[in-house]
């Protein structure tokens, strides 16, 4: 039965070739998906639902759900005495992380004064 969970191979929002960085892209860009990959790596244990819900402040209990699921059926997150990372999620924190320090330059560059036109 079709979750509706990003899968590669299969058209995703956005793509109709469902190739695999469209299949990511239309995950991570699900609202509450990057916070609670975040929330979890960041985490020294396992956290519990109640636990996770808390640390994502205004996620509401039925968004967590559906979140967890697909994330649980994407194999980036898995349950076993609370949600945890899996190998691929842990992976996954890895590779954004040269996007992190992109994101980190990005916001010194708009603090600057913007050029003017025609010069």
């Amino acid at each position: 039965m079709p979750t509706g969970t990003p899968r590669p191979g299969i058209p995703v929002r956005g793509s109709t070739t469902g190739r695999p960085i469209m299949a990511l892209f239309d995950l991570i860009g699900r609202r509450w998906v990057l916070r609670v990959i975040w929330e979890l790596d960041q985490a020294p244990t396992p956290l519990t639902f109640r636990e996770l819900r808390t640390a994502c402040g205004d996620l509401s209990s039925s968004v967590l759900t559906r979140r967890l699921a697909e994330l649980v059926e994407a194999r980036l997150i898995e349950h076993e005495e609370g949600y945890r990372l899996t190998r691929a999620g842990r992976a996954l924190v890895e590779q954004l992380a040269p996007l992190t320090q992109w994101a980190d330059e990005w916001q010194t560059t708009m603090a600057e004064p913007a050029p003017q036109a025609g010069r």
